[in-house]
């Protein structure tokens, strides 16, 4: 899986689909928090990836934990490109989040 998607990530169920509100139980509380991580997201991939088309470069950076912890100590204050290091950690978070899931959708399929 090359792009993080699977059919049945979104919920077809009613009942199943309320127990995910995407809109007021993840953005609408992070709002400005969800655009600066959306923020170095594009970034990077200016810095791995110029003049392509915005994409997550998986096998460019591999090291999810150890940059999180790396931008964590300095947590509050901006990295030499001016981005913040809390945005940064909170993308590295979401990579492994989303890695964890699909290996996990992996593991059920076998």
């Amino acid at each position: 899986m090359t792009n993080g998607s699977k059919s049945d990530t979104l919920q077809t169920e009613a009942a199943k689909r309320k127990k995910y509100p995407v809109a007021t139980g993840f953005v609408d509380y992070f709002k400005s928090a969800i655009m600066e991580v959306a923020h170095v997201s594009f970034h990077g991939n200016e810095q791995h990836n110029p003049g392509e088309p915005l994409h997550w470069a998986r096998d460019k950076s591999m090291d999810q934990a150890d940059a999180l912890m790396r931008h964590f100590l300095e947590r509050g204050t901006r990295d030499s490109d001016g981005l913040r290091h809390s945005a940064k950690m909170a993308w590295r978070a979401m990579a492994i989040l989303q890695l964890e899931i699909e290996a996990s959708w992996i593991l059920n399929q076998s």
